[in-house]
């Protein structure tokens, strides 16, 4: 139930992040789910890989800096969606970064919404 409940809110995410940020686009609120889907998929099988092959590769400084190098990572992995699917167009990785930090932002104070609701 918490699987669905966090995809259903990573889906608004991304579909009220389209709205909001002018170089992110997804067709409809059904091409969201998708999007959050292949995201949510993505992110965990590659996000820490990422932040593995960052951190060695800066010799730690990506460690110290953590909340940068998610932020970069988000944005890639939203850049990978991107290249896979239609159902998202982002125009340029500005724009993605952009994308990342307005998704991660409505993305926590909506799991904290739905957890303060429930607990």
């Amino acid at each position: 139930m918490s699987i669905l409940l966090s995809w259903l809110i990573m889906s608004f995410a991304v579909w009220l992040t389209a709205v909001i940020v002018p170089g992110f686009h997804v067709k409809n609120f059904s091409s969201a789910i998708i999007v959050a889907l292949l995201f949510g998929v993505l992110h965990f099988l590659l996000g820490w890989l990422f932040f593995a092959v960052f951190t060695i590769g800066t010799l730690g400084l990506a460690y110290l800096l953590s909340f940068i190098t998610r932020w970069i990572i988000t944005a890639i992995v939203l850049k990978l969606v991107d290249g896979l699917t239609d159902h998202l167009k982002i125009d340029n990785f500005g724009w993605a970064l952009i994308a990342a930090l307005v998704m991660s932002a409505i993305g926590t104070l909506g799991q904290y919404a739905v957890m303060s609701v429930f607990t």
